[in-house]
């Protein structure tokens, strides 16, 4: 059965979870003893889409179609689905992402697909099953799903795999044309507004978040965030009840209610740690804490903690980064 990846791009690149994606999407494929094609969706360069192969990938398919820049939910689950056809896809493998999201539950009933979203480790083929790992309840708990349908479709969590560079290896990319009318983008957006972060960083591809909470005390404190962000080349973020109160805008609100962020490295500034704010974060790599209560819950999710008061802590953890950079 062979592979389709689905890679996301924005602004010519590849995304960080694409990449791993496309990283999980060749293991599975070597698996399965065949290969990985990826299809891209968004705008891409075709120089980062053959720079693919470091990550296993064969052949990269691309439909140049400019309505293609911005997510349409249509025009991507025919896009796919018309991929996955020709390429005679048995295993489709997708980031758990926003887009992801979107559309695999449409190419599930399109295809006729077993779907797993969330998916955490690579699947077990023995014993003539497919079997995935996924998270479930906010990541407290994960659950064994036997995918029984003659197509299979994988959404990958964020951070959950490595992605793979085998330097030098390229990928051949390909001209695909799925074929789209004017009806395939009859839900499409009037009008796409982003919300960059620092450096032109989407807050849900940022790979450094520095998030502020209550602790903050106020707006006018926000400066000792930015300071910080800038400094490490970071996005910012937010509780809810920051945005609540409109300290910041609610496009900076991480949590369960709000965006989902899987960063390298993820900074809590005088964030207290609902459930419902951790919901949001718990797919980072490496989650540091900065609170003067230490019996913060935040603090047991923590990789590193700092006890004290974020007005002393802050300004001097920026000065280092600056004096390391």
């Amino acid at each position: 059965m062979s592979v389709l990846v689905v890679v996301e791009c924005a602004d010519g690149e590849v995304k960080k979870s694409s990449l791993e994606v496309a990283s999980y999407g060749a293991q599975v494929a070597a698996q399965l003893g065949t290969t990985a094609t990826a299809i891209a969706v968004g705008e891409a360069n075709e120089a980062n889409l053959v720079k693919l192969g470091e990550q296993g990938i064969t052949k990269v398919l691309y439909d140049a179609e400019p309505r293609l820049k911005d997510f349409v939910n249509n025009a991507y689950t025919k896009l796919i689905a018309t991929a996955a056809e020709q390429e005679q896809a048995k295993v489709i493998v997708l980031a758990n992402s926003n887009i992801g999201a979107a559309v695999g539950s449409r190419l599930s009933v399109r295809l006729k697909a077993s779907l797993a979203t969330n998916v955490v480790e690579l699947p077990k083929t023995d014993g003539g099953q497919f079997v995935v790992k996924r998270g479930a309840f906010s990541g407290k708990a994960f659950s064994d799903v036997v995918l029984s349908g003659d197509r299979k479709i994988i959404a990958v969590k964020k951070n959950s795999t490595e992605a793979q560079h085998d330097a030098g290896k390229t990928a051949e990319v390909a001209s695909f044309s799925a074929q789209l009318s004017d009806a395939d983008f009859a839900d499409a957006p009037k009008q796409v507004v982003m919300q960059d972060q620092a450096g032109g960083v989407l807050l849900p591809e940022a790979e450094r978040v520095v998030s502020g909470g209550r602790g903050m005390k106020g707006p006018e404190n926000w400066g000792l965030i930015e300071d910080l962000a800038k400094a490490l080349g970071a996005a910012t973020a937010c509780s809810k009840p920051v945005s609540d109160v409109d300290w910041r805008p609610h496009h900076e609100h991480v949590g369960q209610t709000g965006i989902t962020v899987s960063p390298n490295l993820y900074i809590a500034c005088g964030i207290s740690g609902a459930i419902q704010h951790l919901a949001g974060v718990n797919s980072s790599k490496v989650i540091v804490v900065i609170n003067k209560d230490p019996e913060a819950p935040f603090f047991k999710a923590a990789d590193y903690g700092i006890v004290g008061d974020v007005f002393d802590v802050l300004p001097k953890l920026t000065a280092a980064v600056k004096a390391l950079n």
